[in-house]
């Protein structure tokens, strides 16, 4: 573990509260595009998978996602994206982990992607410095994305140190009744929606996709297998490359795009 020498130029608005920012990884994330993905700790499955998709494609395009390593959707974008291409900012000091089902997921960020945290080694969390690490979280991103949030929750109150950041927020469209946090961000124009994740994710791409490499897999794909057969043996390659948009499955066929 160690401290940046310098605060990233993102951090200079907050710096007066933040004495040191600890580190555990790699540093260079720190100078790529980056977009904040936040939200409730208790997703829907419909913002489950867009969060996911929303994730992945961001990352593929170049965009480093920062998110604060918690339960629900901070975890699945985390996953969406990679270690690799993680930044999480944690609530605690580095020497603990928490939230310990998280285990794996934040070890392996801090192995391979980057962690983050303002607060000394041995600090243990407190409800109040989860407050103070979404303010870094949101400070970090280019924009930030609230994917799920009820009234009275700490994404709302990510959401108001965005709004003072004057950082664009964007949200997921839910129904009424649901998600109402984010649904209140969008009727009073804090936010916008969300509609076409491939739309959005367009707009900030730093990288052009890549066409898929002609591998085993690939040629596997070629040859029109059955889905449910082709995902016994390639299970995460076939939902990369459905997120991608290389392969299609029409009647439980998968179809090379």
């Amino acid at each position: 573990m160690k401290t940046l020498p310098t605060l990233p130029s993102e951090l200079q608005s907050i710096k007066k509260e933040i004495k040191k920012l600890y580190y555990k990884g790699d540093i260079s994330l720190l100078q790529k595009e980056k977009i904040v993905i936040v939200g409730s700790r208790r997703p829907y499955n419909y913002t489950k998978n867009l969060v996911f998709e929303l994730s992945s494609k961001l990352s593929k395009a170049g965009i480093c996602i920062v998110s604060g390593g918690a339960m629900g959707v901070d975890a699945i974008a985390h996953k969406g994206a990679g270690a690799k291409n993680s930044i999480a900012v944690m609530g605690n000091g580095l020497n603990h982990i928490y939230p310990k089902i998280n285990t794996n997921l934040i070890k392996d960020i801090g192995e391979n992607g980057l962690l983050l945290s303002q607060f000394e080694p041995d600090f243990v969390a407190t409800p109040w410095s989860f407050v103070l690490r979404n303010k870094v979280i949101t400070a970090l991103g280019k924009i930030v994305i609230i994917a799920q949030a009820d009234l009275n929750s700490g994404s709302m109150k990510s959401a108001e140190f965005a709004i003072k950041q004057n950082k664009e927020i964007f949200v997921l469209p839910h129904r009424c009744k649901e998600s109402e946090g984010t649904n209140y961000l969008l009727k009073n124009g804090y936010a916008k929606a969300i509609y076409d994740i491939d739309e959005f994710v367009s707009n900030f791409a730093q990288t052009k996709h890549q066409p898929p490499v002609k591998d085993e897999f690939w040629e596997f794909c070629q040859r029109s297998p059955r889905y449910e057969d082709a995902v016994k043996i390639y299970k995460d390659k076939i939902f990369e490359a459905e997120l991608n948009g290389d392969i299609i499955v029409k009647n439980g066929v998968i179809q090379v795009c």
